[in-house]
C-alpha cells in the first residue's frame, strides 16, 4: 500500500471518527449537564478564591480542604477544560480530516500531482496540531470521567451501601473522615447495572433507605461519612437487616448512556490520536519524496 493511500486513509479515519464523536460527545450532546450544570460558564476563579481563603484560615485543616475547596476547584478546571477542548479538537479534526482527505483523493486520481509536496507539509503540520489537541481532550475527558462525583449514592452489585453484623454497621465505601464525597458514585461508575434498570434486582423494602425511613437513613448516612464502623441502636428499623440498600432505580438507563458516551468518545479520540500520528508521519514522507505518492 502506497504512502499516498495511507495518508488518505488516515485523513478519512480522522474525519469519520470525529463525526461520530461530534454526535455523541457528552459536552456537545448536553448530557454532562445532568451532573455539571452550565459547564460552559463555570466560574473557576471563584473556586480558586474559595480554596485560597480556606488555606489562609487559622488552623486550616489541609485534609478537609483537599476534599472540599480543592476538589471543587479541580473539578471546575477539568470540566471547563473538557468543555473547551471538546469543541476545539472536534472542529479542528473534522476540518483537517476533510481537507487532507480531499487533497489525498485528488492526488490518487492523478490530479494536482505538483502539489503533493505541499500536501505532505499540510498533513505533517495538521497531524501534529491535531494530535496535541485531541490528546489534551483525552486527558480532560479521562479526568472528568474518573474523578468527578455525582449525586448518586454508591452501592455494590446488590445495591447495598452498608452491612450490619452484631449490632454494628459496616460502611462499604468509607474512605476518610474528611472525604465528604466517598459515599457518592463517580461518572465512571454509572455504567454498572446497579445504577440503571436491573431486571434481576428484587428490593427488600424493609432494608432499603427509602424516604419512609428518612430520619434513620440520615443518621446512618451521616455516620458513614465519619467512620467505617459504628453501633446501630436496637430501636432502629434496620436492626434485623444484614445489609442496607439504596432504593431501586426506576426503569431507565440514562446513567449508562452518559457513562457510555464518555467512554466511547475517550476510546475513539485515542484512535484519532493514532490517526493524527499516521497523518503527520506519511505527510512528512510525502513532503520529502513527493514522487512516491
Amino acid at each position: 500500500m502506497g504512502k499516498g493511500l495511507l495518508f488518505f486513509c488516515c485523513a478519512c479515519c480522522i474525519l469519520v471518527l470525529t463525526i461520530v464523536n461530534l454526535s455523541i460527545g457528552p459536552i456537545i450532546s448536553g448530557n454532562i449537564n445532568t451532573f455539571i450544570p452550565n459547564i460552559g460558564t463555570l466560574n473557576c476563579a471563584k473556586e480558586k478564591d474559595d480554596w485560597d481563603d480556606a488555606k489562609d484560615q487559622p488552623n486550616a485543616d489541609e485534609d478537609a480542604i483537599k476534599y472540599n475547596q480543592e476538589y471543587e476547584y479541580n473539578k471546575c478546571q477539568r470540566a471547563k477544560g473538557m468543555h473547551d477542548m471538546e469543541y476545539t479538537s472536534f472542529i479542528f479534526d473534522i476540518v483537517l480530516g476533510f481537507v487532507c482527505g480531499l487533497l489525498g483523493l485528488l492526488h490518487l486520481f492523478d490530479l494536482k500531482k505538483d502539489f503533493v509536496s505541499n500536501t505532505g507539509l499540510i498533513g505533517l503540520i495538521c497531524g501534529i496540531v491535531g494530535f496535541v489537541l485531541t490528546f489534551v481532550y483525552v486527558v480532560f475527558n479521562g479526568l472528568v470521567y474518573t474523578t468527578v462525583y455525582t449525586s448518586e449514592p454508591k452501592r455494590d452489585g446488590d445495591h447495598a451501601f452498608a452491612e450490619i453484623s452484631g449490632g454494628k454497621v459496616n460502611c462499604l465505601y468509607f474512605d476518610d473522615a474528611k472525604n465528604i464525597n466517598s459515599w457518592r458514585a463517580k461518572i465512571s461508575d454509572l455504567g454498572k447495572k446497579q445504577y440503571n434498570y436491573d431486571k434481576d434486582y428484587s428490593e427488600d423494602s424493609n432494608c432499603a433507605c427509602s424516604p419512609s425511613y428518612s430520619n434513620a437513613c440520615n443518621y446512618i448516612r451521616n455516620d458513614c461519612t465519619k467512620k467505617e464502623t459504628f453501633d446501630l441502636p436496637s430501636s432502629s428499623p434496620f436492626a434485623s437487616c444484614s445489609k442496607l440498600y439504596v432504593p431501586g432505580e426506576p426503569d431507565q438507563i440514562i446513567y449508562k448512556d452518559i457513562s457510555d458516551r464518555f467512554l466511547t468518545t475517550l476510546i475513539l479520540s485515542l484512535v484519532v490520536c493514532l490517526a493524527n500520528i499516521g497523518l503527520a508521519l506519511f505527510g512528512f514522507l510525502l513532503f520529502r519524496t513527493p514522487g512516491d505518492f
